[in-house]
């Protein structure tokens, strides 16, 4: 059993690291694209996640794997904000994956507590004011580019010093801009403009991310670098099949004092960081 505490910032906070629960209303997500692909369905998976145990859920409608293309605004718009608002009429706490200020601002008002960009705020120059605006918390996610080319921009004498410095930046950025320092989670932004070895040398260096002195959201599922390590004889299993692994990476991050983790199966993770918080507690 989990305790949910309301925070000044709004930022939802337990007593343990979160499990964010993802619900993918795309067609062409690299893990589940297609499965969740209009409304009803949407809102059922996102209520079959709270069951398993995800303390909430966080609807996108634009894939970001890599070399997607982008949708359009109001196709974005059709996708998410009915999903938003039947989650949040069934009591779900709800976070909108957006780049886009207009699907930040329709899904707020369908009842999301919380937007998370993955460029951070650099994607549309009218994010940052309308967050602001709102009022509500926002993920500050490590970007260098659209999807497009982002494995390109995947270049690092010292990943980890590179990410926290460029994080840094960005929160001075947001906090500049009228969001409230206190309302800001942080995430290093795994699989995007990274390799194997420097999403893994990020989770190994979690703390390095939290002197940041904000809350860190871990998003490792299903990725790429799971796919590496699991690889036999050079072929890494499909991304449904990296569930156990993600489970593992959500119980470390736990440990590293994560205050979420973005998984697309629920139950494993749900377990793994019940048990990283019991283990903390018997300490």
């Amino acid at each position: 059993m989990s305790t949910l505490r309301g925070t000044a910032s709004g930022l939802p906070e337990w007593d343990r690291c979160a499990v964010m629960g993802v619900v993918n209303v795309t067609p062409d997500s690299f893990s589940d694209g297609g499965r969740w692909f209009n409304t009803t369905a949407a809102v059922k998976r996102g209520l079959e996640l709270v069951t398993e145990g995800a303390d909430l859920v966080d609807v996108g409608g634009e894939s970001t794997r890599p070399g997607a293309s982008r949708v359009d605004e109001d196709e974005e718009l059709r996708r998410v904000v009915p999903v938003v608002r039947g989650l949040a009429a069934e009591g779900v706490t709800v976070s909108v994956d957006t780049m886009r200020a207009s699907v930040a601002e329709h899904a707020v008002g369908a009842g999301a507590v919380l937007v998370n960009d993955v460029s951070g705020g650099l994607a549309d120059p009218r994010m940052v004011p309308a967050v602001a605006a709102a009022g509500v918390p926002f993920v500050v996610m490590h970007w260098r580019g659209f999807s497009q080319d982002m494995n390109s921009r995947a270049v690092y004498a010292d990943v980890v010093r590179e990410v926290v410095a460029e994080l840094r930046e960005r929160i001075d950025a947001v906090v500049a801009g009228g969001i409230a320092p206190e309302s800001l989670v942080i995430d290093p932004g795994l699989g995007f403009a990274k390799q194997a070895e420097h999403d893994l040398a990020l989770v190994a260096h979690l703390r390095e991310l939290r002197a940041l002195g904000r809350p860190v959201l871990v998003a490792a599922s299903r990725k790429r670098f799971l796919g590496h390590v699991l690889a036999k004889e050079g072929a890494p299993p499909p991304a449904r099949e990296r569930d156990a692994a993600t489970a593992a990476v959500s119980a470390i991050a736990a440990h590293e004092g994560a205050w979420a983790v973005r998984v697309h199966e629920v139950r494993a993770t749900a377990d793994a960081v019940r048990v990283a918080r019991a283990v903390e507690a018997a300490r």
